[in-house]
């Protein structure tokens, strides 16, 4: 899940609440705390609330929970006399775009900072990396109105951000850390969009790079924003954004949009309405709230209620335009919720009395977790979905033929990161080791859990060990003591293996019973490579289904 720095200083003077009274408060909105330093705290939100991934949102979301201002923030949008002329050519390459504009804005270096940090982490959550939203921020003092989006030649060149030379559109994508992480989202396409302004200079090729001319800096004032996309979130992004840079001083103005298909101005900021009945949410929550308990709940979390039938309970809700997450009464009810306070909600003891004992499969993992502790491993839990670049392609193992009945596959999978069931462990713990660079070595983890091979549900015991002197010794060493716990030494068989994710020579399966149930060695250079590893990694990935 997200985790925003919130300055207390930023907290502080956008609120203009205590931080104690804070601290205090901040995890019923709800928030989960991960550490305060003397300066800022780190705290981690739910993916569905990105109105919440930046300080300026959090700040807002606070000053309507602790009542200073209480309930829908309205918001003014004027046009802005800016146009943007969207051409026919960039349907078949990224066909939606929304844009708005925020004049008079106040940033400072951390408003800079938590901007961006709002942007990347919009990229990661609904962007899902930037292939199906890319945000860029611009500022309008640079550029000249009006503005097209077009699909340009890949030979068409500006300079890109955080470079002093000008560079084609494919040689960004060849040479540019953005364009070499983002690439994949254009391949195949024969053309790629851009954004320039009347006087041809380039703002945007997205979604991997804005132009190093429109860099937003503190001297920015007026703030052009443009989001590109596959799909109408591009608009909910917006409000995001929009929402926010109001919240650093600015008025929002919108952009009036020449789509191929008709004209319409961007970006709308009206609430939208919703119906909830009072019966429904104490149903739900086991309370006894009045009308006007469930009105001043929905106030404290930016929503705006009024009774529609007296006595019947119904009420009317106004959605501010940046709550992304509210889709369904339910969702009105826990907000409801929050803002009641899960703290005034009394706990009760479950009617039932039952008598419960340890799973014989929880059981044998318990005793893995300990033999594995003992040997100064570190436990980690990976998600089951991932993707067949990462089990196959980055591990160097043959990718299944896609009409392979072996593997699980998602039938509309939302994000390239998630296409699978795992049918290995390991890919997943090298993620771990490759977002952990910055912790010192060594670095020891397992994982004990499911994976899906030939549609069957196993138990896989996987560790990675990774520090300057790993070898196949260490991890010889490891396995021999694990097999010995588990009372497998004597029947376990050690034999040269063919697996291509470790290093040939350096490798070997584990026999039970007459086949292959685990290996073990030095991870592949390419492999480490691939993962973005600097230092040698060694592991094993052992079936437990039948070991213990």
């Amino acid at each position: 899940m997200p985790v925003i720095r919130l300055p207390y200083s930023e907290l502080e003077s956008l609120t203009g609440v205590d931080i104690e009274r804070i601290k205090e408060q901040l995890p019923l909105m709800p928030a989960d705390v991960e550490r305060m330093e003397q300066e800022y705290m780190d705290v981690e939100f739910f993916p569905n609330r990105p109105d919440l991934f930046s300080v300026e949102g959090v700040a807002r979301a606070l000053r309507q929970f602790l009542e200073v201002e209480p309930g829908l923030v309205r918001y003014e949008v004027e046009p802005s006399g800016i146009e943007m002329f969207v051409d026919p050519s960039v349907r078949d390459v990224r066909p939606y775009i929304a844009c708005g504009v925020a004049r008079d804005v106040h940033l400072s270096a951390n408003a800079i900072e938590s901007l961006m940090q709002l942007q990347e982490h919009l990229h990661r959550g609904i962007g899902r990396n930037r292939e199906k939203v890319a945000i860029g921020l611009h500022d309008l003092q640079e550029v000249k109105p009006p503005f097209r989006y077009i699909a340009a030649d890949p030979e068409s060149s500006f300079i890109p951000l955080d470079y002093s030379e000008e560079m084609s559109l494919s040689e960004i994508l060849a040479r540019h850390p953005k364009g070499i992480a983002y690439s994949y989202i254009l391949s195949g396409k024969a053309r790629y969009p851009l954004i320039i302004d009347s006087r041809g200079d380039t703002l945007s090729f997205p979604p991997i790079i804005n132009a190093e001319q429109t860099r937003v800096t503190e001297s920015s004032r007026d703030i052009f924003i443009e989001v590109t996309g596959l799909n109408k979130n591009v608009s909910i992004a917006l409000n995001i954004i929009a929402s926010a840079l109001v919240e650093r001083g600015g008025r929002v103005q919108s952009v009036l949009m020449h789509y191929p298909a008709g004209d319409e101005e961007t970006p709308c900021l009206e609430p939208t309405k919703m119906v909830v009945s009072m019966d429904e949410v104490n149903s739900l929550l086991g309370l006894k709230l009045d009308e006007g308990e469930c009105k001043r709940s929905c106030a404290r979390m930016g929503l705006d209620a009024r009774v529609i039938k007296s006595g019947g309970g119904m009420i009317e809700l106004l959605i501010p335009a940046y709550r992304y997450d509210i889709l369904h009464p339910r969702d009105i009810i826990e907000d409801i919720a929050i803002g009641y306070g899960y703290n005034r909600i009394k706990p009760e003891n479950p009617t039932a009395v039952v008598i419960g004992e340890e799973h014989p499969a929880e059981a044998r993992k318990a005793v893995i977790r300990e033999i594995m502790t003992g040997l100064g491993y570190f436990e980690v839990i990976t998600f089951v979905l991932t993707s067949e670049s990462k089990q196959f392609e980055l591990m160097r193992r043959v990718r299944m033929r896609p009409d392979d009945t072996g593997i699980v596959r998602v039938a509309s999978p939302i994000s390239s990161e998630h296409t699978m069931l795992r049918c290995s462990i390991l890919p997943n713990l090298l993620d771990i080791l490759s977002s952990n660079k910055h912790h010192e070595l060594p670095q020891r983890i397992f994982e004990v859990g499911p994976v899906i091979m030939n549609l069957r549900e196993h138990e896989h015991l996987a560790s990675l060990s990774i520090h300057a002197n790993a070898n196949f010794a260490e991890v010889r060493s490891v396995v021999d003591a694990v097999l010995k716990e588990l009372g497998k030494e004597g029947e376990a068989e050690v034999v040269e293996s063919a697996d291509e994710a470790f290093l040939a020579g350096r490798r070997a399966d584990i026999v039970i019973g007459g086949e292959i149930r685990g290996v073990f060695g030095e991870i592949h250079p390419e492999v480490l490579l691939n993962f973005g590893l600097d230092y040698p990694v060694v592991g094993f990935e052992l079936d437990i289904t039948v070991t213990v």
